[in-house]
């Protein structure tokens, strides 16, 4: 032992005391404002059928018609792997989980279009459709159908059709209730949203239905999608995507970005309007600037090349689609649209192979992380966080397995959920 040292201090204990004084009202303040990710499933992509087209057996149909274009187009893992240059040690179980998954669970998160993707209708044409829609969900989740999450996009708060919007949701919300209540699963999207105060406004049709029904206050959240300029730079030079966070009053799930209509807003040509345009990037960084920490996930947009028509064509369009995906997990938007059947299997080959080819190297880091080993790179908490939350993402989404997680970081499912956790506290690791 060396040998003891002195220590000293020179303030008085007052100061530590009137320093946290000082700062009670900032402490509250970043809890409110900055709770962390909620620790819930994410789904990897959001599926829109128009309101008039969603049938008691959609979700099986998409399923069965990505499993055709596979059968068709790429019958097995390796001519799947070289249309997309997946490695050959992944090739075999990429492709398989790809096909268990479409068998098994083809869309995970659903939304029933009432916006563009249905187009004005005759109000009782939309009433009906909107009633149609909740006895449907209700029963899908009653019967074991259901995508784990589900919902419908309403038409925006703009004037021309901002009561066709608030209507429209009342009647699908109110046949919820009605049908036995809302699913845990239960997903709105708000459209075309321009300025917070439209957020507000949605706040507070929300909280009149809560109020009608007896709900408890908050239990309505709602995804806001970002498709005009306005929504990322206002008129005063301000993020207004931060400000309509905060107008959402703890309600808002997440940030989506609108490929298309977004890109039309800034004037970029028809031919030039993907997701990987410098615009839409610039959109989307500051989407995820102003979501970091607020428990507000942000997703990317979609692509409107379809694989359909002749192999080479398909094969054109999928590469396509796994590319804009792989580059989108890249840049941490860890879900996206998908407008067809077809483009199933290549939204979840591109998931797997992010997962599986950094399942080793990702677990690895974590278990030195826990052990203290050191190794060639000295990982922070942060980084411990972020190794924690791709594992359970890929669990989450059927890349990986929980058992050769636990195999190869010597953590359960719990003890993951502990570290990805913002507020984990001191973190027991038990054996798996």
């Amino acid at each position: 032992m060396g040998q003891q040292e002195k220590v000293a201090t020179s303030l008085a204990g007052t100061v530590s005391e009137e320093i946290s004084a000082s700062l009670t009202a900032v402490d509250a303040e970043l809890a409110r404002r900055y709770p962390g990710d909620p620790g819930t499933r994410q789904p990897v992509h959001t599926v829109y059928v128009p309101g008039d087209v969603f049938e008691p057996g959609t979700l099986r149909s998409w399923g069965d018609q990505a499993l055709a274009a596979l059968d068709e187009h790429a019958p097995d893992a390796a001519s799947f792997a070289a249309v997309l240059g997946i490695p050959e040690e992944l090739a075999g179980p990429v492709h398989d989980r790809v096909r268990a998954k479409l068998e098994r669970e083809p869309v995970e998160d659903l939304r029933i279009d009432f916006e563009d993707g249905y187009g004005p209708r005759p109000d009782a044409e939309e009433d009906v459709a909107a009633a149609r829609a909740a006895r449907l969900v209700s029963e899908a989740y009653a019967n074991g159908t259901a995508a784990p999450y589900m919902g419908i996009r309403m038409k925006c708060m703009e004037a021309g059709v901002r009561d066709r919007g608030i209507r429209t949701t009342d009647v699908f919300l109110t046949g919820l209730m009605e049908a036995g209540g809302l699913p845990d699963g239960l997903v709105l999207t708000l459209p075309k949203v321009t300025y917070p105060e439209q957020v507000t406004a949605f706040v507070r049709l929300l909280e009149a239905f809560e109020k009608a029904h007896g709900l408890d206050a908050g239990r309505l959240g709602f995804e806001i999608q970002i498709e005009t300029s306005q929504s990322i730079l206002a008129a005063d030079g301000t993020a207004a995507v931060a400000r309509m966070i905060d107008a959402a009053e703890g309600r808002a799930t997440g940030l989506h970005y609108g490929t298309f209509d977004y890109s039309a807003c800034v004037g970029v040509s028809a031919a030039y309007q993907a997701s990987d345009h410098p615009a839409a990037d610039h959109a989307k960084a500051v989407m995820q600037v102003a979501a970091a920490g607020t428990g507000v996930r942000v997703s990317d947009g979609s692509t409107n090349v379809l694989p359909i028509g002749p192999t080479d064509r398909v094969h054109e369009a999928w590469r396509l689609h796994y590319g804009l995906t792989r580059r989108a997990l890249a840049r941490a938007y860890y879900q996206g649209w998908d407008m067809h059947p077809g483009h199933l299997p290549t939204r979840y080959a591109a998931v797997y192979a992010f997962y599986r080819e950094g399942l080793e190297p990702a677990a690895a880091r974590l278990a030195a992380y826990v052990a203290k080993a050191g190794g060639d790179v000295m990982d922070e908490p942060a980084t411990a966080k972020a190794l924690s939350g791709y594992l359970l993402r890929g669990i989450d989404c059927g890349a990986l397995d929980t058992a050769e997680v636990a195999r190869l970081t010597g953590l359960t499912r719990a003890d993951l959920d502990a570290f990805a956790s913002p507020r984990r506290g001191d973190l027991t690791v038990t054996a798996p």
